[in-house]
Order: C-alpha cells, then sequence, then structure tokens
C-alpha cells in the first residue's frame, strides 16, 4: 500500500486540523501605498496619464478593497500623478467609505447616469482632456465600448503593460502568503490521502477538502478542487461525473484556496494500493520532468526555457512529441498570486526573462488518455540566487508524501 494513503477516516482528520490564518499577516496600508507609487512611476515612464481599474483583483492589489464585478461600474482610476479616484454608484457610497483605509477621492454616479461619462469627466478634472489611458486588462467588453465612446479624445491602451508589470513581481511579503497558504494546502492533501478508502467517492473527497480548508483557516472554501480516480486522472481539468474508488485506482487531487486573497494550488497524484510497472513508469517521468523545468529555471532565462525543459525529458522517454498524448498537451506552469492563472506563463514563445520574485507552476502533467495521468504540481518562486520550492515535491510513487524521507 503506499505509505500515507488510506488508513483513517474524515472525522479523525477533521479533529487535527486548526486554523493557522494569523501565521502571515494580510498586505499591509504601506506596501499599498508602494505600490500605487510604483505603478505611477511605470505610467509616467510610458506617457500613460492615468490607469483605470475594474472590479478585478488589480483593484484589490492596488487598494485592498474587493469589489463584486457586475454590470454597474465600480472603479479605481490611478493618475500619473496625484491622488487616485474611486468611481462609485451613490448608493454604495457609505460603504465603500466605511471600507477605505488610505487617501483617495469618491466620485458617484446615480442608475439613471452613464458612469462611463463620469470616467471621461474624471480624466478631464484630473488636468487630461486626452492622451494616453491604461484600461485594466479585466475590464469587461461592454464597460470598455461604453468608454471608448465617451471618451473618444483619449487613446485607451492595454493596462497589462501596468498592472502585469507590477504584479508579476511578488514582494517577500506576498512570497510569505503564498508559501503559508500552499503549505496549508499540503497539509490538507495529506490529511486527505489519509481519508481514503475503497468504495469512497470523488465528491465525498471534494466535500471533505472543502471543509479541511475552512478549519485551516483559508478565506474560503477551495475556489477549484479537481479529484479524480482511475482514467478519469488523464484529463488535466477534470470530468463532469463522480467516480467510486477501488484498489489500483491513480489518484489526481488539485485543489486551490485563498488566504488572504492570495491562492495556493497543489496536485498530487498517487496509486491507491500497490502501483503497477506502467504507473510507476509515468510517475517517474513526470517527476523526472517537473525537476527538468526546476533546474531550467535561472534567473535570465527565458520562460519559454523551463517548458522545453519538462518537454525534453517527457520526450526523452519517448512521449509526446511536442504537445502530443500520451505526453504533455499543455504549458508547463502559470503565474500565481491574486489570480490562479497569472503572469508569467511557462510556454513555447514567452521569451519573458526570468527575475526575482517570479512566482509559478511546475506541472507538466503526463496524459495517457484510456489509462491514466499523472501531474505532480508544485510551485516555484525565483530569488536572486536561483529557483526555490514553495512546498517539498511529492517524494516517490511509493511514499508520495515523504514520511519515509522526513523519518529517514
Amino acid at each position: 500500500m503506499t505509505i500515507g494513503v488510506g488508513g483513517s477516516n474524515p472525522e479523525q482528520e477533521l479533529r487535527k486540523l486548526v486554523s493557522k490564518r494569523d501565521s502571515v499577516a494580510p498586505i499591509g496600508e504601506a506596501e499599498l501605498r508602494e505600490r500605487v507609487a510604483r505603478a505611477q512611476s511605470l505610467m509616467r515612464s510610458q506617457g500613460i496619464a492615468a490607469l483605470y481599474l475594474d472590479a478585478s483583483t488589480s483593484t484589490f492589489y492596488f487598494t485592498g478593497l474587493r469589489f463584486h464585478g457586475s454590470e454597474r461600474m465600480h472603479a479605481v482610476i490611478i493618475p500619473a500623478e496625484g491622488e487616485l479616484v474611486h468611481i462609485s454608484p451613490t448608493f454604495e457610497e457609505a460603504k465603500l467609505r466605511s471600507m477605505m483605509t488610505g487617501p483617495a477621492t469618491v466620485r458617484c454616479w446615480q442608475e439613471n447616469e452613464d458612469p462611463a461619462v463620469l470616467v471621461t469627466d474624471v480624466l478631464r478634472g484630473m488636468g487630461h482632456s486626452g492622451g494616453r489611458v491604461a484600461v485594466d486588462p479585466m475590464t469587461p467588453l461592454f464597460r470598455f465600448d461604453a468608454m471608448r465612446r465617451a471618451g473618444g479624445a483619449y487613446d485607451f491602451v492595454n493596462g497589462g503593460v501596468v498592472t502585469d508589470a507590477c504584479r508579476r513581481i511578488k514582494s517577500a511579503n506576498e512570497i510569505a502568503l503564498i508559501r503559508t497558504a500552499m503549505n496549508l494546502t499540503l497539509e490538507a492533501q495529506r490529511a486527505t490521502a489519509r481519508i481514503l478508502r475503497e468504495g469512497i467517492t470523488t465528491t465525498e473527497v471534494a466535500d471533505f477538502i472543502s471543509e479541511a480548508h475552512l478549519r485551516l483557516g483559508f478565506d474560503g472554501a477551495p475556489d477549484f478542487s479537481i479529484v479524480l480516480f482511475g482514467e478519469p486522472t488523464a484529463y488535466p481539468h477534470g470530468v463532469p461525473y463522480p467516480q467510486t474508488l477501488k484498489s489500483g485506482d491513480m489518484v489526481l487531487v488539485d485543489v486551490g484556496a485563498k488566504l488572504h486573497g492570495y491562492y495556493s494550488d497543489l496536485t498530487r497524484s498517487y496509486v491507491f494500493g500497490e502501483p503497477s510497472a506502467r504507473q510507476r513508469q509515468i510517475w517517474n517521468i513526470a517527476k523526472r520532468a517537473t525537476q527538468a523545468a526546476f533546474d531550467a529555471a535561472q534567473p535570465g532565462a527565458p520562460c519559454e526555457a523551463v517548458d522545453r525543459a519538462a518537454r525534453g525529458e517527457i520526450e526523452a522517454a519517448g512521449l509526446g512529441p511536442g504537445y502530443e498524448t500520451p505526453g504533455l498537451p499543455h504549458r508547463t506552469g502559470h503565474g500565481l498570486g491574486l489570480d490562479v492563472h497569472e503572469e508569467p506563463y511557462i510556454v513555447e514563445g514567452n521569451k519573458t526573462p526570468l527575475a526575482a520574485g517570479m512566482c509559478f507552476s511546475n506541472e507538466p502533467m503526463i496524459c495517457v488518455y484510456g489509462e491514466f495521468g499523472v501531474r505532480l504540481e508544485d510551485h516555484i518562486y525565483m530569488a536572486g540566487d536561483g529557483p526555490h520550492w514553495f512546498t517539498e515535491p511529492s517524494a516517490s510513487i511509493d511514499d508520495p508524501f515523504g514520511y519515509e524521507t522526513a523519518r529517514g
């Protein structure tokens, strides 16, 4: 039997879990001000008059305020110089002011008014009758179209040149938040493996995972929880039907949740019972591919070099080539922070050089449709001396959580 898999039950495991939410501090006001200053410096260097932020994670990144996106505009405008401006429905103004901590102006619009016109009015009030305005790339098309029609004097550009440039490089505080979130999810993954028994369903396991994350102190239940047994483990984003566990099944658990706004994202693959020779072969290829990707993640190397290293290891084992299956049909990794998928993307063609502060997944999954799949997903953060793991990778197919390694 695979070490660390089975032998317990949900009730016993949940009793062991305690909240560790307060073990790491959320991002403070001083860092928020530094982010705004950084964005303003980037805007000035690129001749951008202002940055429009919709109700997205970038608004949270720069202000610490979280808004639910809807058809009503709730936005922030950061000028290249001066104080930022909130745009709010009038009936939400009191709530907004109760949430604000830093200096800002609030401008409001009534239900029978066009908020896109207000955006133009705010820009003019900042002294910009024209010029380049960066727009949050997460802004819905209908909102951008309304602003474009109302503000014909402005040259609207993709705000990713500011938002991505800031968010791509994580601070020490952000890395601490992500590290804590990752290790708590790893704790939940270990507990999940221990509750497995023949006959348990993927739905039961997913319910346990949700409760485990709540008990550990995350912001809420996981935003995603992929639990797969047997042949469905070959499908990277799961299948739309539950499965029941039986001896010899490959198990794949991929889960991520937010802690103070920052995501964890961790996948473990292992066998319930004794691994077959075929399962062992594919698992070991995936393990070598993740190590090759890690070794290639050196400061200054292009993102695509990491993908190429992982794919090269898989192809050397006779799988692929390229995106063909059996093999790796998707990119090797993605950035992570306030969004579970963000810059930088670890894929062929991305020549962005790796730099200290970048954080991204290492998950060169091997998909063998009709049999099973293996994904060993951990994340890397870059430092001046090279790559570092947020979590300790799986040790082996026989001891995926490293219990024997820790004892020996």
